[in-house]
């Protein structure tokens, strides 16, 4: 089994290549790509939030707790919110992250289980793309796929490192099969993420709708209201 600085590594290396190709095949911007590939390095230490107090889940319950409300902060001012009000949700999330999710995954998971699954990897690319909001959806499927990418990264070293030379052949590990599978021996678990993923991809498909209506309806109008009212003022 890969250790946790094999498995940062090779996902940072394919981040730094995820975020370099973007840029110079696509003129994605700079920071984007940067944000891109800081992405993919970290996402592949998630597969292994799930074992228990190990450094992986401290380390990405710290790096999420701490980049997803930046990454909402395009979200919160398309909500109206005001500086006060953002940072207090900020902090909010943070806590919840650090705190509240950290325990769960602690105390209710199993190591190799559906966190080690495709499935799951696709669940987080989609929460990653809800999380970057924004107007450009393009962008934020990038974004996403740099998760993705990451995720599966940690998968794959795993697959190859159940597969050892022993005795002048190959031979494959008990552990071969238990990363990149579609579904796990147990019911509830394969219940669970089956579940997650239909809400997710239902939420992916529809949010950026629902997105410009509330901006089209709430935020607009307001907006196009003081904007009246500022030029009333300048022509009297």
């Amino acid at each position: 089994m890969a250790n946790f600085q094999t498995h940062i590594t090779f996902s940072t290396v394919m981040g730094v290549g995820y975020g370099a190709a973007a840029h110079l095949f696509y003129e994605v911007p700079i920071p984007t790509c940067i944000l891109a590939g800081g992405l993919c390095s970290v996402s592949g230490m998630l597969p292994d939030v799930d074992s228990n107090a190990g450094r992986p889940l401290r380390e990405s319950m710290a790096f999420a707790a701490a980049v997803v409300p930046m990454m909402m902060i395009d979200r919160f001012h398309q909500f109206g919110m005001s500086s006060e009000s953002i940072v207090l949700a900020g902090a909010a999330i943070y806590l919840f992250i650090r705190f509240v999710i950290g325990t769960l995954l602690r105390d209710y998971t199993v190591h190799r289980g559906m966190f080690h699954s495709l499935p799951a990897a696709v669940i987080a690319g989609e929460f990653a793309f809800l999380v970057a909001s924004g107007e450009d959806v393009q962008i934020r499927i990038y974004k996403a796929g740099g998760v993705v990418l990451g995720y599966l990264s940690h998968l794959l070293l795993d697959e190859l490192y159940s597969i050892e030379w022993h005795r002048g052949r190959l031979r494959l590990k008990h552990s071969f099969g238990s990363a990149m599978k579609l579904f796990s021996t147990k019911w509830w678990p394969n219940i669970s993420t089956l579940a997650k993923l239909v809400v997710l991809t239902y939420l992916v498909m529809k949010e950026p709708g629902w997105m410009q209506h509330y901006y089209q309806d709430q935020i607009r109008p307001p907006l196009q209201q003081t904007a009246e009212k500022v030029v009333d003022r300048v022509i009297r």
